[in-house]
C-alpha cells in the first residue's frame, strides 16, 4: 500500500470510500434531455439588461449576509405566506445538507425516511451527516404505500421524511390525502419535507399549507423554472422551525452574481412561467405521441419530464447515444422502473429530434 493509500485509509470515512462520486454525464454535441432543464434561454432584451445587471455588482464585496431584498422577492413572488420567511441555499442539495445537519443528532442515530425511487441526493445527504436512511418502496403503480410508509414511521421514528412533490425521478404527484397522513403522523417526533422542485410544472403546492402544519417544510429550487446554472434554491417553515435551520446555513452561501440574477430573473417571473406554461403543453404532446409508439408504456406526469417504459431500456439508451441524444436510463435504480427511461420535455425541434431517434431505435 503506498503512502497515499494509506493516508487515505487512515482518515476518510469507509463509507465515503465505497461509494462512487455522484456523476454527471458529459453533454458535450449532444440534444440534451437528461437533467430536467428548461430549454429556452431569456429574451434578448432581457439578456442585455441582466448583463448590465451583473457587470455592476460588487465582485470584491462579500454578500449582504441576511439576502433580504432576494427573500422579499422570493416571497411575494412564488407564494410564500404572510409571516413566513424563507432560507436560500445554493441549490436544494445545500438546502437537504443544512435539514440533515441540524438533525442529526449526536448522542444517537436519526433516521432519514423516504419513498424509494425518489432524489439520489435524500439518501445520500443522509449518509455524510451520518444518519440512517430508510426506503420504503413505492407500489407497482409508482403511488405511494401509505400503509408501508406509515408502519415505517411508527417503527423507525424518522427525524425527516422527504416527498418528493412531484416525485423524481417517476414524475407523478403522490395523493394529497397521503401526504397530510404522513405530516399528521410525524407529529412532534419528525418533521416532513415536501419537495416541490416541479412546481411550476404541476401547479399544486403544498406551500399556501404551512400554516396549518407545524412540521412541515416546504422546499423549492428556481432550477426548473430556467435558472439551473445559478443554483438557487429556497425553503420556508415555522419561523421558529426555519429560525434552527438558519444557523446551520454557512454565511455568505449565496454568491453575489447568484444574488442579483435572481432578483433579475424575479423581476420578469411573467416570461419564466409563460416557458413553464409551453413546457406543459409540449408535455401532453409528447406523451401523446410517444403513447402512440408499439412497445411504450408513458406514465402520468405532472413535471417537466416523462418516465416511460421499454421493451428493453439498456438497448434504446444506447441507441439513442449513437443518435445522439442523451437521456436518462434509470432502469437499474428499483425495481419498479425496470426497462425504464426518463425524458425531459424540451422545445418542439428537439422533442421532434428525439421522437425520431426513439422510434428508430424500438423499430430496429
Amino acid at each position: 500500500m503506498s503512502s497515499l493509500d494509506s493516508l487515505i485509509s487512515n482518515t476518510i470515512r469507509s463509507d465515503v470510500r465505497a461509494i462512487k462520486g455522484y456523476h454527471v454525464a458529459d453533454a458535450s454535441g449532444f440534444v440534451k434531455l437528461d437533467a430536467m432543464e428548461n430549454p429556452y434561454h431569456l429574451p434578448e432584451h432581457l439578456l442585455q439588461e441582466l448583463g448590465q445587471r451583473l457587470a455592476a455588482v460588487t465582485l470584491n464585496r462579500y454578500p449582504v449576509a441576511s439576502y433580504a431584498t432576494l427573500k422579499q422577492r422570493v416571497c411575494q413572488q412564488l407564494g410564500v405566506p404572510a409571516g413566513y420567511d424563507v432560507i436560500l441555499g445554493n441549490g436544494s442539495d445545500e438546502l437537504i445538507s443544512i435539514l440533515d445537519m441540524a438533525c442529526a443528532h449526536q448522542d444517537r442515530r436519526a433516521v432519514v425516511l423516504a419513498p424509494t425511487p425518489s432524489f439520489v441526493m435524500y439518501q445520500r445527504s443522509a449518509q455524510f451527516a451520518g444518519m440512517d436512511y430508510v426506503g420504503v418502496a413505492l407500489k407497482a403503480d409508482l403511488s405511494l404505500d401509505l400503509p408501508a410508509m406509515l408502519a415505517a414511521i411508527a417503527e423507525h421514528k424518522p427525524a425527516l421524511v422527504y416527498l418528493s412533490y412531484p416525485n423524481n425521478p417517476t414524475g407523478n404527484l403522490f395523493a394529497e390525502s397521503d401526504i397530510v397522513a404522513i405530516i399528521e403522523a410525524l407529529g412532534e417526533t419528525g418533521i416532513a419535507v415536501v419537495d416541490e422542485a416541479y412546481e411550476p410544472f404541476a401547479q399544486q403546492s403544498f406551500m399556501g399549507r404551512l400554516p396549518e402544519f407545524a412540521n412541515l417544510v416546504v422546499m423549492r429550487t428556481v432550477s426548473k423554472l430556467g435558472l439551473a446554472g445559478i443554483r438557487l434554491g429556497y425553503m420556508s417553515a415555522a419561523p421558529q422551525l426555519l429560525a434552527q435551520f438558519d444557523k446551520v446555513r454557512p454565511p455568505y452561501n449565496i454568491n453575489v452574481l447568484t444574488q442579483a440574477a435572481a432578483e433579475f430573473a424575479l423581476e420578469h417571473v411573467d416570461v419564466l412561467n409563460e416557458q413553464a406554461r409551453a413546457l406543459r403543453a409540449a408535455r401532453s404532446e409528447l406523451a401523446q405521441a410517444l403513447a402512440a409508439l408499439p412497445g411504450v408504456t408513458v406514465f402520468p406526469s405532472a413535471a417537466n419530464f416523462l418516465l416511460i417504459r421499454v421493451p428493453d431500456a439498456d438497448d434504446a439508451y444506447a441507441k439513442l447515444l449513437a443518435d445522439k441524444v442523451l437521456i436518462k436510463n434509470v432502469s437499474k435504480m428499483h425495481s419498479v422502473l425496470a426497462n425504464c427511461l426518463r425524458i425531459t420535455v424540451s422545445t418542439p425541434e428537439e422533442n421532434s429530434v428525439f421522437l425520431a431517434a426513439i422510434t428508430a431505435s424500438l423499430a430496429a
